[in-house]
């Protein structure tokens, strides 16, 4: 069990994943986090800008555009697993009772973002964690065209990775010294994103319960 325990904290630690795993493990849990439903958990936007820091800082010893290349394509082809698991499974995931690793509240939740912002929800939701999972998982699901979820997802997936990786590979060769500061990046962006899934919730709720009294 302790074991079990120690190989989560190690997947939730983006400067010991960076450390030890490099780009390969990088790549891989940017994959999985990206479409698969059971990687919600693992860590996205810190871990894209961490790994721009640590190549910045030449700790990761990762050419720049190998890095982007890598996570960008990792994206992508996440994403795109997330929409051909909901296209062909949708019935099963739609039926599916919550487990640890999956609840149907995150269905609904990516469906509210869907509503809010239509297509462009698939590249809004590449800065939302747990929707950023969801979202091609849904767009399989409502069978969204193809072509289109390939657009939006390319399109979110470019942005979303240049900014993060380029973001945090500009301040780790500017300012070396902010490698010291990992743990409070870390801290930064679960602050942001804890805020923005909670906003998120509460007004979709707001929302809901206004519809029902317009319905009343």
């Amino acid at each position: 069990m302790n074991q079990i325990i120690d190989f989560f904290q190690y997947l939730l630690n983006s400067e010991e994943i960076i450390r030890t795993g490099g780009l390969v493990l990088i790549t891989l849990i940017i994959f999985v986090e990206n479409g698969i439903f059971f990687g919600f958990f693992l860590p996205g936007d810190y871990l894209l800008f961490l790994s721009g820091v640590f190549a910045g800082t030449k700790l990761l010893n990762v050419p720049l555009w190998l890095l982007l290349s890598c996570i960008f394509g990792a994206a992508v082809l996440g994403s795109l697993t997330g929409y051909v698991t909901g296209y062909y499974f949708g019935a099963r995931i739609k039926n599916r009772p919550d487990s640890l690793f999956f609840k149907q509240k995150y269905i609904d939740n990516t469906r509210e973002a869907f509503i809010r912002y239509g297509n462009g929800a698939l590249i809004i939701s590449r800065f939302l964690p747990i929707v950023r999972t969801f979202a091609p998982i849904l767009a399989g699901l409502i069978h969204m065209p193809f072509r289109f979820f390939m657009l939006y997802n390319v399109l979110g997936g470019a942005i979303w990775v240049i900014s993060l990786v380029g973001g945090g590979f500009y301040f780790g060769e500017r300012f070396p010294w902010i490698i010291n500061y990992v743990h409070w990046i870390i801290i930064f962006f679960l602050s942001v994103t804890t805020f923005t899934v909670i906003r998120g919730y509460l007004n979709a709720r707001r929302e809901s319960r206004t519809e029902k009294v317009e319905k009343i």
